[in-house]
């Protein structure tokens, strides 16, 4: 059963951190989804810390998910990267899942770049793509803000009309085009898993008017959101979904097409990083 968490919580996990960080201001959270945490070893003067040695976090037990914190450079700016993150299919609440934004945040972070690997329900996405998410859909209902202690905010009822920034995204797609990388644009429709969706339950997805399906990104969102934090979110396309080919989906494809993104997507975050 999760733990009521409070206000206390989160400023005893923001202190240890700050013990670790010798008085560094990460400029960014980078959150990496599954098959993408590879980035995080790109780092340089790097400071890794498990989330288990963080006072009140929770343990990531997601395949390829290696459930620590990485401080360092990356494209001469000092980030905090998530080499993987909390799914509510592994037993955490929203707010659990969203914990780590509001604690970076604490640490002055106010810039959210956030991946993930999901399914292409579009039938013009193929394998391999990236997408910029532009909005999603969340018909768990479920939300990190459900009974949140409001100490500290203006307001419950936050605005989510432009969850992900635009300047944001204009940046990102100028980069893509000078690095001659096509980026598609797509809404994200999240579903709690672990099994994977229907057939019957994509087709339904893609008239509701979703490109992309996932089991992650909306909580943190949320939250980013409610602290007013600048978002971006990319997602990797690792196989089309459930129906759209005769072939059964896999966890280990998942990883697999990550890998082969590597450069791509190391690249044009890193080019995303310096510029932002």
């Amino acid at each position: 059963m999760s733990q009521k968490i409070t206000p206390k919580h989160y400023e005893e996990s923001a202190a240890y951190l700050r013990t670790r960080l010798a008085g560094a201001v990460p400029q960014a959270l980078l959150i990496l989804g599954s098959g993408l945490g590879f980035l995080a070893d790109e780092m340089e003067d790097v400071n890794s810390i498990p989330y288990g040695d963080i006072p009140h976090f929770k343990q990531s037990t997601a395949p390829g998910h290696k459930g620590r914190f990485v401080v360092g450079k990356l494209a001469g700016r000092c980030i905090i990267a998530m080499q993987g993150r909390l799914h509510l299919y592994e037993g955490y609440s929203p707010e659990e899942v969203a914990y780590p934004v509001r604690v970076a945040h604490l640490l002055g972070v106010n810039n959210l770049i956030m991946s993930c690997a999901c399914g292409g329900v579009n039938t013009n996405y193929k394998v391999g793509d990236l997408a910029i998410i532009t909005d999603y859909i969340n018909f768990t209902h479920k939300s990190p803000l459900v009974g949140f202690d409001i100490t500290g905010f203006d307001t419950r009822f936050i605005d989510m009309s432009f969850a992900y920034d635009r300047g944001f995204r204009e940046l990102i797609t100028s980069i893509a085009k000078e690095q001659k990388i096509t980026l598609q644009n797509g809404v994200y429709f999240y579903t709690l898993g672990p099994q994977f969706e229907t057939p019957a339950e994509i087709r339904a997805i893609r008239i509701l008017g979703g490109d992309l399906v996932g089991m992650s990104a909306v909580h943190e969102t949320v939250m980013a959101r409610r602290l007013g934090m600048r978002i971006l979110g990319l997602a990797l396309v690792t196989n089309m979904a459930a129906g759209i080919l005769d072939v059964p989906l896999t966890e280990e494809e998942v990883l697999t097409e990550g890998k082969k993104a590597s450069k791509m997507f190391s690249e044009l975050i890193k080019s995303f990083v310096e510029k932002m």
